[in-house]
């Protein structure tokens, strides 16, 4: 019987939220380095074994099963369950799934073999106050990791059990991307990708009718972006994708990670409502972002005659627009359908208000800003 099969009856006989999950090696130290450990004999919990328990915030977490890379687990929202129950299922899971984590590591092929070895080396590193910025030679050996590839970042928003799995993600990428693809398991939830750069060729010849050359970004963000429907429609749902310049694996693994991470919570961070997040187009935002927030919101206080006028959904839609057209004001009404003496009306009503007129380069800029500012401020 597989885990989902039993997870509903569970569920209904706990009368509460009960999911499988799995989780890193490195977030399980984290999970018990910062909750309450219930020990099941004297080992060092940082290597689970079946049916350990964790409670933290009204939640329970138990081991289901665990490999030397993840670790399987029972979610359940227990704060209204009782010390014995919590127990019986713990022994449960010790009494049936302790041939699991074998079976799991029988299955594994020798690609995602080391695909987790890979994972599990970038989050050592990441943690580490000193990483390691190139792959060690174990890790490259026979490989085509010192060949230039296109790296991307897949967090998914999926949860309870409808978790991703390698061998799903890994067919559907190939599908998308032929054979040549590199998938790297890093978070539960949280994937890098590396795809061969012969897509920028196939973009290329598919554009090759176009007035005008698409440039290296434009090209990325139109796989990034084909890349991100395809999973969002065929299979994981909701879930953010970042895309950056091509590189060599082996020499930039660490770094790559880290900017796409970076850019990824960015643009969750300014732009709600956007899935695909590129860095090249998030320069300004990664600069405020490095200012302290009591300074953010005191330039606000000092900027803005009048801040509800940037609360008004209209002015909020108005101005992302014109500013996502380069400040055209012909584009930008189209875009709206609007006329374009409403669209004119609509920005001398921001100057008359605020004093600032977006058709002015430094005062666009100072709009930008405010805007992206109280876009985050508000939200915070």
């Amino acid at each position: 019987m597989s885990t989902t099969d039993w997870l509903k009856p569970l569920q209904h006989i706990l009368n509460c939220p009960v999911h499988a999950v799995s989780k890193s090696i490195a977030e399980w130290s984290d999970l018990v380095s910062n909750a309450a450990a219930v020990r099941q004999g004297d080992h060092n919990l940082s290597s689970p074994i079946e049916g350990e328990r964790i409670e933290k915030d009204g939640r329970t977490w138990i081991v289901i099963a665990s490999t030397e890379y993840a670790v399987d687990l029972l979610e359940i929202e227990s704060s209204s369950l009782q010390t014995t129950e919590k127990e019986l299922i713990s022994w449960t899971l010790q009494l049936n799934c302790g041939t699991l984590a074998e079976k799991k590591r029988a299955a594994l092929t020798e690609t995602e073999k080391n695909a987790l070895k890979l994972g599990d080396w970038i989050q050592k590193q990441l943690e580490s106050d000193e990483p390691a910025y190139s792959l060690p030679d174990h890790l490259t050996v026979g490989s085509r990791l010192f060949n230039e590839m296109i790296p991307f970042l897949l967090v998914t928003e999926q949860t309870g059990t409808k978790q991703a799995t390698y061998t799903e993600l890994e067919k559907l990428l190939r599908s998308f991307m032929s054979d040549d693809v590199l998938l790297i398991p890093l978070k539960s939830q949280e994937w890098l990708i590396w795809g061969s750069v012969s897509l920028l060729k196939d973009e290329d010849s598919d554009a090759f009718d176009e007035q005008e050359e698409e440039t290296l970004e434009d090209s990325l963000a139109s796989i990034g972006l084909g890349l991100h429907e395809m999973l969002a429609s065929e299979w994981i749902g909701e879930c953010h994708l970042a895309v950056a310049h091509p590189t060599s694996p082996a020499k930039g693994m660490v770094e790559t990670t880290i900017l796409l991470r970076e850019t990824i919570n960015l643009g969750r961070k300014f732009h709600v409502g956007t899935s695909i997040h590129l860095p090249w187009m998030l320069q300004l935002e990664r600069l405020l972002n490095s200012i302290p927030e009591v300074q953010r919101s005191k330039y606000l206080e000092q900027s803005l005659k009048r801040a509800d006028l940037f609360v008004e959904s209209e002015m909020l839609s108005t101005l992302d627009t014109f500013f996502t057209l380069d400040c055209n004001v012909s584009e930008t009404a189209k875009k709206l359908y609007i006329h374009r003496n409403t669209l004119l009306y609509r920005l001398d009503k921001l100057k008359q208000e605020t004093g600032l007129d977006v058709r002015q380069f430094r005062d666009a800029v100072l709009v930008k800003i405010i805007l992206l500012l109280y876009k985050v401020t508000k939200r915070n």
